[in-house]
């Protein structure tokens, strides 16, 4: 089996930061050769020593010359034009993506022209631009490899392959529930950030589980799903599955139900997206059903959590709604860290937001897709004071 030699785009934050281990787990199979961060100079900085890294990436220019200190001779990148550059490397074979944000999405295509393998776990790549996206691979001939768990699964349940409309009667994502699943309505009036930032399942950054809290996430995974396995809205569905074991699954045209399962620790996807189409062995904690004991499903409330049917209506069809969802949901999240709106309040700001748009057709273009983003977050911050928490 082929090395490969990966570019990771987002390596401090949480998903970027498994990467690593597997990278350390597998060292004969994954080689880093390109790291970018946001902010963290000093955590990048260890990164590229301790992996020999001599191409980094920094966002904010302001921490290029603590980063260029640190890291004598090595060649030091900034802003959006330095992750484009990163993703182009000539010595990488592959991407991964794992900014959150749509920050992601000019790299993730600069890395598709240059012929690079994507590793997407940045959701609003394909949620914005998932036709875009899909199809310049397609005609790059390059393989758009999921990270997230549950698209994983799904991609393993199906073989590898990347689906079709014929192919399967169902998509079905398992969603943790967040920690918040059995409350009434009316105490999420009264969540509180850090009572949001406590996912019952995994470790993630803020925004992430915030998302999981309120079912955004999925939602966002839906319209990914929609894209990346080439199916109608209509096929994705979600099951709450509060142990996580159950990634997702496939239900086929006969009835049959392919499911794929693992320990709670993303380091299962990310390998499995580096080494495909292989299994290699890893020092990751293997399920014991014994202990498991059993498996708990629940159907989602989703008169209580809005946010998966606002997904269904972002996603239906291929228009600018999409990323007016994305967008206005992160303009959301980041009142609500910052105590300017309830925890419902994040989805009432959205569905406002999305009932003032006219979805328009981006016909392959990104352009109109961008403006929409934008125009998204400019409405949201207009809309914002009539949902803002009483003083």
């Amino acid at each position: 089996m082929q090395k490969r030699r990966v570019v990771i785009l987002g390596s401090t934050g949480s998903i970027g930061t498994s990467a690593l281990k597997v990278a350390r787990d597998i060292p004969d199979r994954m080689e880093i050769v390109g790291l970018a961060a946001g902010t963290s100079v000093e955590a990048l900085a260890r990164q590229a020593r301790e992996f020999n890294v001599r191409n980094v990436c920094i966002y904010d220019p302001s921490g290029a010359a603590g980063l260029a200190a640190s890291l004598p001779g090595a060649q030091v990148e900034t802003g959006e034009e330095g992750l484009c550059r990163l993703a182009q490397l000539p010595e990488a074979d592959m991407v991964l993506i794992s900014i959150v944000g749509t920050a992601g999405l000019k790299p993730a295509l600069a890395a598709i022209e240059a012929g690079k393998d994507l590793a997407i776990a940045s959701k609003e790549i394909l949620v914005m631009a998932g036709q875009i996206v899909m199809e310049k691979a397609r005609r790059a001939g390059v393989q758009v490899l999921p990270v997230d768990s549950e698209h994983n699964a799904i991609f393993q349940c199906l073989n590898g392959s990347h689906g079709g409309p014929e192919a399967v009667s169902r998509l079905i994502l398992t969603a943790s529930g967040g920690p918040f699943r059995t409350w009434n309505r009316e105490d999420l009036e009264h969540v509180t950030l850090e009572q949001a930032l406590k996912h019952p399942t995994w470790n993630m950054g803020r925004k992430i589980t915030i998302d999981s809290a309120t079912l955004f996430n999925k939602g966002l995974e839906m319209i990914e799903a929609r894209w990346l396995f080439d199916v109608p809205m209509e096929k994705v569905d979600v099951i709450v599955h509060p142990q996580s074991i159950v990634h997702s699954m496939v239900e086929y045209r006969d009835g049959t139900v392919l499911a794929q399962m693992s320990s709670s620790d993303m380091c299962f996807p990310i390998q499995y997206a580096v080494t495909w189409p292989n299994r290699v062995p890893n020092s990751l904690k293997q399920l014991n059903f014994s202990e498991i004991g059993r498996l708990v499903f629940e159907a989602p409330r989703t008169d209580v959590f809005p946010a998966l049917d606002l997904a269904r209506r972002a996603g239906a069809g291929n228009s600018t709604l999409a990323a007016v969802y994305n967008a206005a949901n992160e303009a959301a999240v980041n009142a609500f860290i910052h105590g300017q709106i309830s925890f419902p309040g994040i989805w009432k700001l959205v569905e406002a937001v999305m009932d003032d748009h006219t979805p328009a057709d981006p016909r392959g273009e990104l352009a109109p897709i961008l403006e929409a983003d934008q125009w998204a977050r400019r409405r949201a911050a207009e809309l914002l004071p009539s949902f803002s928490r009483p003083c």
